[in-house]
């Protein structure tokens, strides 16, 4: 299949009530918008219509999960395949009777299921206590074949490992997806949060730039119980240059306009992947090297 050498990508960030329904009303309307200017593949936040559930360790928020392929990706099968768009559509999976994921559905622009990714990197920290509600992914990184590009993704957490945006990238991606749930918890902002930012811009710039290809990352925004999500959901290009940007405080529909043969360029010009040690990369598979040299 001849694939388009220019790729409109579009980001939706948005602020979500406890109203499941409402949300999934709203993103339906945001994703129509950014079909309507021309996007392709759209990207949406993290657990995208559900306020974010791993705040507390909460039995009850086991209901909130639903099963792949279930309403939710059915519905945005339906709107795909309306709009002839891809769209990536980050849930709460309940795969089992108590096996939970964080998940991402691929869903092609005829409306068919590509796949499903699982996120490999599950945190534990102040008001992101996810390891209690999500088993590990235990299907690796992946790429999906959609009509318009290759297409990686990774979830939040996975975006701090330079591996998992490598592994993917060696699958041949032409972009990374990042769907994301991350801000400021209470106490933080005002000392730290530029710091923070930029940290996390920086990181998932690197892997734009080490890998050559996109990378865009969707994040939410507005203020759910103890964080305050910052938003700034953007798209960068094969040498790092941020070619889109949202706010960090308001509901968008983010275009951005890659031109895929950059692809080709940067990895010509800058030929990491030639240049690899692959001989010499075997201490990567040890938690630590306790046998190191400290000289």
């Amino acid at each position: 299949m001849l694939l388009p050498e220019n790729l409109r990508i579009g980001l939706l960030q948005m602020s979500c009530s406890e109203d499941s329904d409402r949300n999934l009303t709203a993103a339906t309307e945001r994703i129509r918008e950014l079909a309507q200017q021309g996007a392709r593949l759209i990207c949406l936040q993290e657990v995208f219509h559900l306020q974010y559930p791993c705040q507390s360790e909460d039995h009850d928020r086991f209901a909130l999960a639903e099963s792949i392929p279930g309403p939710v990706t059915g519905m945005m099968g339906r709107l795909a395949s309306e709009l002839q768009v891809v769209i990536v559509a980050p849930i709460f999976e309940r795969r089992a009777a108590g096996l939970y994921h964080n998940s991402a559905a691929v869903i092609d622009a005829d409306g068919s299921l590509l796949g499903v990714y699982r996120k490999m990197h599950i945190p534990d920290d102040p008001l992101y206590y996810e390891k209690f509600y999500f088993s590990p992914g235990d299907a690796g990184f992946r790429v999906f074949a959609t009509r318009y590009g290759r297409v990686g993704v990774c979830i939040c957490w996975d975006q701090w490992f330079p591996e998992a945006a490598r592994l993917t990238a060696l699958q041949g991606a032409q972009v990374l997806v990042y769907p994301t749930a991350i801000g400021w918890i209470p106490g933080e902002k005002e000392t730290f949060g530029p710091s923070q930012f930029a940290a996390w811009q920086i990181m998932l710039r690197s892997h734009a730039i080490a890998n050559g290809l996109y990378v865009a990352a969707s994040n939410r925004v507005g203020v759910e119980a103890g964080i305050e999500f910052w938003g700034g959901s953007f798209v960068a290009d094969p040498f790092g240059n941020v070619v889109a940007q949202g706010s960090q405080d308001s509901n968008e529909a983010l275009i951005a306009e890659c031109d895929l043969a950059l692809i080709e360029s940067a990895r010509t010009h800058w030929p990491f992947f030639r240049d690899r040690r692959i001989d010499a990369y075997h201490g990567l598979l040890r938690r630590w090297n306790d046998n190191g040299s400290t000289r």
